[in-house]
């Protein structure tokens, strides 16, 4: 297609990677984890074996 021609592919295609890999890296910095309930919920639990 000639009418294309002065798009440039290699530029859309740059574009389109760079806007791939901020929405990535927003979704990834923008969870914030509470590591609080990772440490309680990690309570030793032992097992009395009755042999």
């Amino acid at each position: 297609m000639p009418q294309m021609a002065p798009l440039s592919w290699l530029n859309l295609f740059i574009y389109f990677i760079i806007i791939f890999m901020m929405f990535n890296i927003m979704n990834y910095f923008s969870l914030i984890y509470n590591n609080n309930n990772i440490k309680k919920n990690m309570e030793k639990k032992t097992i009395m074996w009755k042999w």
